[in-house]
């Protein structure tokens, strides 16, 4: 089944409590599912632990129990973090496919490695898993999603040349940061010949937000071309890359992007620049390069809402200067009453070693609560 570039991430799905990523809006997803496929869309990805471990089961409902099984791409993931035995990997896959509905997954993933989780990996033959996995049939792709150097990419795939494909993070921001290495990990991923899915081409909503220079820069170009389509087209006009995610939470949001990538065209050589240009007064004015995918929140002892408060940190240090009162402040003493305080960070680094980003969280932590506490 030909497939058209861009895949439904089930990450960040509408929900009717925005203070909690489990009461996902299950009619409000069935809309943007029928719409998603009414275009020919195809690819649907979502995780074991997304939406508070209920985007599976949200999969099942939208999806799975209201289409045939060959009319649609689904793929999902195993994190390290919640096995310890060979025998949990056999067991969580189990419940996944008892959660999705499925038979097979037509893409699996081992989740978000690094440095420390490719250890684990390795020491519990999920490479080796994967492969059996295929051979039974109940897996057609077998791949990982990475967070981590160029170097140990080029370790790994060296290693583990059976590999099908290898799902990065992408995005004209991360292109040449230290830290992501965006290009340089897509480079490795080239050299062996991997196919690539994108994830985070919007970083997180960060490129769909962008500062007013900016927007005013793509809008002179394109007026009816939307922010973000800039970031996703970005992503899809890389040679080896298979598959760009999206992770959309609102019916709008799908018929934005099916809509310039129905027909895709990829980037002219003049739009490359402009999106270069872009990259350089956004780096400017981010504070926290955070992207909101709240792995840090799982497992903290004092239950800081992380993402929240960066969010509207970030939101806050880009807003006028002399424009006086803003309501972030206020949206963060309210986030306070469920959540704890930046201030409350007891510094245990729980938060720091789950990051993909690699960020330094507890000093951003600090700026947070003297922003807004002090």
């Amino acid at each position: 089944m030909e497939q058209k570039k861009l895949g439904f991430g089930l990450m960040r799905l509408p929900v009717t409590d925005p203070d909690d990523p489990a009461s996902i809006d299950i009619e409000q997803v069935k809309e943007m599912v029928d719409a998603f496929l009414e275009r020919g869309f195809t690819y649907f990805d979502t995780a074991w632990m997304y939406c508070e471990f209920h985007s599976e089961n949200a999969a099942k409902e939208a999806l799975v129990d209201r289409y045939p099984r060959h009319s649609y791409t689904l793929a999902t993931k195993l994190h390290s973090s919640y096995i310890d035995s060979k025998e949990d990997r056999d067991r969580i896959f189990d419940l996944q496919r008892e959660k999705t509905g499925v038979s097979y997954f037509d893409y699996y993933l081992l989740h978000s490695i690094n440095a420390d989780s490719y250890q684990k990996y390795e020491e519990l033959d999920c490479f080796g898993w994967l492969q059996e996995k295929k051979a039974m049939g109940v897996i057609r792709h077998a791949g990982f999603s990475f967070h981590d150097s160029a170097k140990l990419l080029d370790r790994i795939l060296t290693a583990h040349p059976e590999i099908d494909f290898v799902q990065l993070q992408i995005n004209y921001l991360d292109w040449d940061s230290e830290w992501i290495q965006s290009g340089k990990c897509y480079e490795v991923a080239v050299k062996h010949g991997k196919q690539i899915i994108v994830m985070e081409p919007v970083k997180g909503g960060t490129l769909a937000k962008v500062p007013s220079t900016v927007d005013r820069l793509f809008k002179e170009y394109d007026q009816k071309a939307s922010v973000s389509s800039w970031a996703v087209r970005f992503a899809a006009s890389l040679d080896n890359v298979m598959m760009v995610l999206s992770g959309m939470s609102s019916l709008e949001q799908v018929l934005d992007n099916t809509g310039y990538m129905d027909d895709f065209k990829p980037l002219q050589e003049e739009e490359r620049r402009l999106i270069e240009r872009a990259a350089e007064l956004i780096k400017s004015s981010i504070t926290v390069p955070c992207t909101g995918c709240s792995y840090c929140t799982d497992g903290c002892p004092m239950k800081i809402a992380i993402p929240k408060y960066f969010s509207l940190y970030n939101a806050d240090m880009q807003e006028c200067r002399g424009k006086g009162w803003t309501p972030n402040g206020n949206y963060y003493q309210k986030l306070t009453e469920t959540f704890g305080r930046a201030s409350a960070c007891v510094a245990c680094g729980q938060c720091e070693r789950v990051c993909p980003q690699q960020l330094p969280i507890i000093a951003y932590l600090k700026d947070v609560a003297k922003h807004f506490e002090g």
